[in-house]
Protein backbone atom coordinates (compact mmCIF):
# COMPACT_ATOMS: atom_id res chain seq x y z
CA UNK A 1 0.00 0.00 0.00
CA UNK A 2 1.57 3.60 -0.83
CA UNK A 3 1.20 5.98 1.59
CA UNK A 4 1.57 10.14 1.80
CA UNK A 5 3.20 11.39 4.79
CA UNK A 6 1.24 14.62 6.01
CA UNK A 7 3.99 15.76 8.73
CA UNK A 8 2.22 18.80 10.16
CA UNK A 9 3.50 22.07 11.30
CA UNK A 10 4.87 20.95 14.23
CA UNK A 11 6.34 17.93 13.70
CA UNK A 12 8.36 19.63 10.70
CA UNK A 13 9.54 22.89 12.55
CA UNK A 14 9.19 21.14 16.24
CA UNK A 15 9.34 17.61 16.90
CA UNK A 16 11.02 15.92 13.62
CA UNK A 17 11.48 12.87 15.70
CA UNK A 18 7.52 12.19 15.27
CA UNK A 19 7.96 12.12 11.45
CA UNK A 20 10.72 9.74 11.43
CA UNK A 21 9.01 7.34 13.85
CA UNK A 22 5.49 7.70 11.53
CA UNK A 23 7.75 7.04 8.57
CA UNK A 24 9.38 4.06 10.55
CA UNK A 25 6.04 1.90 11.30
CA UNK A 26 4.82 2.59 8.40
CA UNK A 27 7.05 0.58 6.32
CA UNK A 28 6.99 -1.38 9.13
CA UNK A 29 3.29 -2.24 8.63
CA UNK A 30 4.00 -2.71 5.12
CA UNK A 31 3.45 0.35 3.88
CA UNK A 32 5.67 2.54 0.94
CA UNK A 33 5.59 5.90 2.35
CA UNK A 34 6.16 8.61 0.05
CA UNK A 35 6.75 12.59 1.26
CA UNK A 36 6.65 15.71 -0.42
CA UNK A 37 8.31 18.35 1.17
CA UNK A 38 6.83 21.25 -0.40
CA UNK A 39 3.16 20.31 2.31
CA UNK A 40 2.64 23.66 4.67
CA UNK A 41 0.12 24.22 7.38
CA UNK A 42 -3.55 22.62 7.18
CA UNK A 43 -5.00 25.90 7.59
CA UNK A 44 -6.68 25.17 10.48
CA UNK A 45 -4.90 28.39 12.58
CA UNK A 46 -6.71 30.33 10.04
CA UNK A 47 -9.72 28.71 10.05
CA UNK A 48 -10.52 28.73 14.05
CA UNK A 49 -9.30 32.32 14.04
CA UNK A 50 -11.81 33.59 11.20
CA UNK A 51 -9.43 33.74 8.31
CA UNK A 52 -11.67 31.91 5.88
CA UNK A 53 -10.05 32.91 2.76
CA UNK A 54 -6.79 32.20 3.87
CA UNK A 55 -7.62 29.33 4.93
CA UNK A 56 -9.05 28.11 1.39
CA UNK A 57 -5.79 29.22 -0.10
CA UNK A 58 -3.73 26.91 2.05
CA UNK A 59 -6.56 23.76 1.19
CA UNK A 60 -6.10 24.69 -2.81
CA UNK A 61 -2.27 24.40 -2.23
CA UNK A 62 -2.80 21.17 -0.50
CA UNK A 63 -5.49 19.50 -2.86
CA UNK A 64 -2.61 19.97 -5.27
CA UNK A 65 0.50 18.52 -3.76
CA UNK A 66 -1.32 15.72 -2.38
CA UNK A 67 -3.05 14.87 -5.92
CA UNK A 68 0.22 14.88 -7.12
CA UNK A 69 1.56 12.23 -4.90
CA UNK A 70 -1.31 9.42 -5.97
CA UNK A 71 -1.07 7.89 -3.10
CA UNK A 72 -3.84 4.71 -1.99
CA UNK A 73 -3.75 7.27 1.49
CA UNK A 74 -2.63 10.41 3.33
CA UNK A 75 -1.13 9.09 7.06
CA UNK A 76 -1.46 12.08 9.51
CA UNK A 77 0.12 11.90 13.02
CA UNK A 78 -2.24 14.36 14.31
CA UNK A 79 -5.69 14.44 15.41
CA UNK A 80 -6.32 18.18 15.10
CA UNK A 81 -4.59 18.22 11.72
CA UNK A 82 -6.04 15.11 10.04
CA UNK A 83 -9.36 16.71 11.10
CA UNK A 84 -9.07 20.11 9.00
CA UNK A 85 -8.02 17.95 6.62
CA UNK A 86 -11.39 16.18 6.25
CA UNK A 87 -13.12 19.36 7.30
CA UNK A 88 -11.69 20.66 3.84
CA UNK A 89 -15.11 20.13 1.36
CA UNK A 90 -16.94 22.12 4.06
CA UNK A 91 -14.24 24.94 3.32
CA UNK A 92 -14.62 24.53 -0.20
CA UNK A 93 -18.25 23.99 -0.36
CA UNK A 94 -18.98 26.85 -2.66
CA UNK A 95 -16.08 26.34 -5.46
CA UNK A 96 -17.57 23.65 -7.95
CA UNK A 97 -14.33 22.99 -9.19
CA UNK A 98 -12.89 22.62 -6.23
CA UNK A 99 -15.10 20.70 -4.03
CA UNK A 100 -14.91 17.44 -5.88
CA UNK A 101 -11.36 17.27 -5.58
CA UNK A 102 -11.59 18.22 -1.69
CA UNK A 103 -13.98 15.57 -0.88
CA UNK A 104 -11.52 13.08 -2.84
CA UNK A 105 -8.61 13.96 -0.22
CA UNK A 106 -10.59 14.10 2.41
CA UNK A 107 -11.51 10.22 1.89
CA UNK A 108 -7.82 9.66 1.45
CA UNK A 109 -6.88 11.02 4.92
CA UNK A 110 -6.09 8.93 7.72
CA UNK A 111 -5.17 9.54 11.60
CA UNK A 112 -2.37 7.03 12.30
CA UNK A 113 -3.58 5.14 15.24
CA UNK A 114 -6.42 4.80 12.84
CA UNK A 115 -5.11 3.73 10.32
CA UNK A 116 -2.51 1.24 11.85
CA UNK A 117 -5.67 -0.13 13.14
CA UNK A 118 -8.46 -0.07 11.03
CA UNK A 119 -6.40 -0.03 7.35
CA UNK A 120 -3.60 -2.66 8.59
CA UNK A 121 -5.32 -4.40 11.21
CA UNK A 122 -3.16 -3.43 13.99
CA UNK A 123 0.02 -5.33 12.79
CA UNK A 124 2.80 -5.98 15.50
CA UNK A 125 5.08 -3.31 14.62
CA UNK A 126 7.96 -5.11 17.33
CA UNK A 127 7.40 -2.32 19.93
CA UNK A 128 8.33 -2.20 23.22
CA UNK A 129 8.61 0.34 25.99
CA UNK A 130 9.79 -0.40 29.89
CA UNK A 131 7.59 1.36 31.79
CA UNK A 132 4.58 3.08 33.07
CA UNK A 133 2.44 4.86 30.54
CA UNK A 134 -1.31 7.14 30.58
CA UNK A 135 -2.67 8.23 27.35
CA UNK A 136 -3.81 11.97 26.46
CA UNK A 137 -7.08 11.70 24.43
CA UNK A 138 -6.43 15.09 21.88
CA UNK A 139 -9.52 16.86 21.02
CA UNK A 140 -10.13 16.60 17.84
CA UNK A 141 -8.89 12.96 17.84
CA UNK A 142 -12.02 12.58 20.36
CA UNK A 143 -14.41 14.61 19.45
CA UNK A 144 -14.42 14.59 15.67
CA UNK A 145 -12.61 11.94 14.94
CA UNK A 146 -13.80 9.56 17.44
CA UNK A 147 -10.36 7.96 17.93
CA UNK A 148 -10.59 6.45 21.49
CA UNK A 149 -9.90 2.56 21.33
CA UNK A 150 -7.37 2.53 18.80
CA UNK A 151 -4.58 3.94 20.40
CA UNK A 152 -5.01 2.17 23.29
CA UNK A 153 -5.35 -0.76 21.54
CA UNK A 154 -1.80 -0.51 20.04
CA UNK A 155 0.02 0.33 23.21
CA UNK A 156 -1.46 -2.40 25.05
CA UNK A 157 0.57 -4.48 22.32
CA UNK A 158 4.28 -2.30 23.19
CA UNK A 159 6.17 -5.21 25.05
CA UNK A 160 7.07 -4.13 28.33
CA UNK A 161 4.49 -1.30 28.19
CA UNK A 162 1.98 -0.75 31.21
CA UNK A 163 -1.08 0.96 30.44
CA UNK A 164 -2.69 3.21 33.18
CA UNK A 165 -5.80 5.09 32.76
CA UNK A 166 -6.21 8.52 34.01
CA UNK A 167 -9.74 9.97 35.11
CA UNK A 168 -8.83 13.57 33.73
CA UNK A 169 -7.66 11.52 30.12
CA UNK A 170 -10.21 12.55 28.04
CA UNK A 171 -10.36 16.68 29.42
CA UNK A 172 -8.62 19.05 27.34
CA UNK A 173 -5.07 20.33 27.77
CA UNK A 174 -6.21 23.74 27.67
CA UNK A 175 -3.84 24.12 24.43
CA UNK A 176 -6.18 25.43 21.65
CA UNK A 177 -4.33 26.54 19.54
CA UNK A 178 -4.30 30.03 19.40
CA UNK A 179 -7.01 30.13 22.51
CA UNK A 180 -3.51 29.03 25.21
CA UNK A 181 -1.98 32.92 23.53
CA UNK A 182 -5.52 34.98 23.53
CA UNK A 183 -6.02 33.18 27.20
CA UNK A 184 -3.00 32.02 29.09
CA UNK A 185 -4.35 32.21 32.35
CA UNK A 186 -7.65 29.89 31.68
CA UNK A 187 -5.54 27.41 29.41
CA UNK A 188 -2.89 26.81 32.38
CA UNK A 189 -5.88 26.38 34.94
CA UNK A 190 -7.32 23.67 32.66
CA UNK A 191 -3.76 21.84 32.46
CA UNK A 192 -3.10 21.98 36.18
CA UNK A 193 -6.36 20.08 36.47
CA UNK A 194 -5.41 17.48 34.07
CA UNK A 195 -1.77 17.14 35.29
CA UNK A 196 -2.58 17.10 39.66
CA UNK A 197 -4.34 13.99 38.54
CA UNK A 198 -1.62 12.08 35.75
CA UNK A 199 1.53 12.91 38.35
CA UNK A 200 -0.77 10.84 41.22
CA UNK A 201 -0.15 8.49 38.89
CA UNK A 202 2.93 7.26 39.19
CA UNK A 203 3.59 6.61 35.67
CA UNK A 204 6.97 7.20 33.16
CA UNK A 205 5.44 8.77 30.52
CA UNK A 206 2.12 10.46 29.01
CA UNK A 207 1.16 9.89 25.48
CA UNK A 208 -0.98 11.32 22.94
CA UNK A 209 -1.37 11.55 19.33
CA UNK A 210 -0.87 15.55 18.77
CA UNK A 211 2.36 17.74 19.28
CA UNK A 212 0.66 20.71 19.99
CA UNK A 213 -1.10 18.69 23.27
CA UNK A 214 2.01 17.36 24.10
CA UNK A 215 4.10 20.71 23.64
CA UNK A 216 1.40 21.93 26.38
CA UNK A 217 1.88 19.21 28.65
CA UNK A 218 5.38 18.62 28.52
CA UNK A 219 6.27 22.30 29.34
CA UNK A 220 3.74 22.56 32.42
CA UNK A 221 5.66 19.08 33.53
CA UNK A 222 9.04 20.68 33.07
CA UNK A 223 8.23 23.98 35.01
CA UNK A 224 6.67 21.87 37.76
CA UNK A 225 9.64 19.44 37.88
CA UNK A 226 7.92 16.71 36.72
CA UNK A 227 10.04 13.66 35.81
CA UNK A 228 6.85 12.61 33.57
CA UNK A 229 7.65 12.30 29.54
CA UNK A 230 5.27 13.74 26.96
CA UNK A 231 5.84 10.78 24.10
CA UNK A 232 4.10 10.86 20.78
CA UNK A 233 2.44 7.58 19.96
CA UNK A 234 4.77 7.10 16.83
CA UNK A 235 7.60 7.34 18.97
CA UNK A 236 6.21 4.69 21.23
CA UNK A 237 5.41 1.97 19.00
CA UNK A 238 8.85 2.74 16.91
CA UNK A 239 10.91 2.02 20.23
CA UNK A 240 12.55 -1.52 20.86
Amino acid sequence: MRVSLYATCLVDLVWPSVGTATVEILRRAGCEVDYDPRQTCCGQPAFNTGYREDARRVARRQIEILEERQADAVVVPSGSCASMLRRVPELLADEPGWLERARSLAGRVRELSTFLVRDRGAPDLGASFDGRLSWHDACHGLRELGIRDEPRRLIRDVRGAELVECETASDCCGFGGTFSVRHPEISVAMLDRKLEALMELGVDAVVSGDVSCLMQIGGRLERLGSKIRPMHLAELLASR
